[in-house]
Order: structure tokens, then sequence, then C-alpha cells
């Protein structure tokens, strides 16, 4: 299967693609082709999955749509109504080394963007623009069915794993975004979701704004030594 590429960009090595992918959080406005999504999400669904079940599924939403969605979650958001878990994405207690990580990781964002650590204003401005895709020109919708356990889970991040690698191959960028969860029921209704499927997250796809300042930040990564073990003998 052949994608077609950003003209701006020669096609991406998997070890590129992956190297380079990283959470966007300013886009420009410039159009993705219904195509190129199709696509993505075709390769994407080579996904492997428990049996072969393949229990994603996504609402691609661009132009009048997605304008609509997103400006009513954008309001809803600054106006303090914060929304409802759909499912625990966190742990109700953080501890280390996780607290750690994610402490530096708002920080770092928040610096990058010139927020102090008591303007709660901007703070909440900026977490408000998850709901506007971050101005991407498409946002995609993932859902899965109640029914479905943790294994299905696994299949569904192997799908948006491939999704994020598959854009970054034809010179797009991603960025998934929990936060769609918070408003499940206000996005269940607008795009006509059945009960029978719970929202997981959201992803805005499209061209990085090479001049936004969030955009210059790359998150760390821990050493290979803190979470491989080669095991040479068992216990």
């Amino acid at each position: 299967m052949t994608l077609p590429t950003d003209t701006a960009v020669s096609p991406l090595s998997v070890e590129e693609a992956i190297r380079s992918r990283r959470s966007i959080r300013a886009f420009l406005p410039t159009p993705v082709e219904d195509e190129t999504v199709a696509r993505i999400l075709e390769l994407a669904a080579r996904a492997p999955s428990g049996s072969n079940i393949q229990p994603w599924r996504v609402r691609v939403l661009r132009d009048a749509p997605l304008a609509a969605l997103t400006a009513e979650l954008h309001a809803l958001s600054l106006s303090g109504d914060h929304g409802a878990e759909e499912y625990a994405y966190s742990p109700r207690k953080w501890r280390e080394p996780y607290l750690a990580r994610r402490r530096k990781v708002g920080w770092d964002l928040y610096g990058a963007l010139g927020i102090g650590k008591s303007d709660t204003g901007r703070m909440r401005q900026q977490h408000a623009r998850n709901f506007l895709f971050f101005d991407a020109p498409v946002g995609l919708i993932f859902t899965i069915d109640r029914d479905m356990e943790l294994g299905a889970w696994l299949d569904c991040g192997m799908f948006l794993q491939n999704i994020m690698i598959a854009a970054r191959g034809v010179g797009l960028h991603t960025c998934p975004q929990a936060a769609f969860m918070l408003y499940s029921t206000v996005i269940a209704q607008r795009l006509a979701i059945p009960d029978t499927e719970m929202v997981i997250c959201g992803m805005a796809l499209g061209h990085a704004d090479p001049a936004a300042p969030e955009n210059a930040f790359e998150t760390a990564r821990e050493p290979l030594e803190t979470f491989a073990h080669f095991i040479d003998a068992l216990a």
C-alpha cells in the first residue's frame, strides 16, 4: 500500500517516523485530503489484535462538523464544566517515579509557552485547547464496545500507535488526547455513538506549526537500563 506523501518531505523510514513522533499542540490550517486519512487508517488497521477481533472504531471529523463540536467542547471546558471520566486513565494516587515524570512534562510545556506556576488562568486556557484538537484540520474520535476487556484495549493502543507512525511516514503529525473522554456524553450525542460504545480518546492529525513554541520542546525518555532487563539465568 502506498500512502500519498506531503510534497514538502520525503517518505520517512520506520525508525525516522518513530523517533520524530511527538505530541504536537499547535497545527497549521493546511488541509489533509480524505484519501490520505483513509489510507493512514487502512494501514493502521494492520495492527495485531487478539484472535483478530479488531475492536477499534474511529469517527473522522473535519470541516463544519469538526468546527461545531470543537467549539462546543472548548466552551464547556472554559466554562468550568470539567466533564466526567468515562474511565480511569490515571492512577488515583500518584507515586514516584511517575509523579516526577508527569510534573516535568507539564512544566516543560508551560515553560515553552511562558506560563508561570501560579498562572492558573493561562493553564486552563491551554488545557482547553485540547478540545480544539489544537486547531488541527482533522480530529479523530476512538471508541470501543463497552463489553470488551483489557486485552481489547491493548489492541486499540497498537492501532493508535500505528496511526501516529503512519502519519509521520507521510510528513504529518498527531497528538493523542485522552481528555476527550471527559465529554464523552456530549460527543456521543453529537456523533450518534450508541450506548454500547465508549469513547477512548481523540487524536489531532495535520501539519505541525513549526513556529509554535509548544512544538519546540521534546519529552525525555528513560535510558534503556531503567526499563529493560536482559535475563541471563532464571531465579
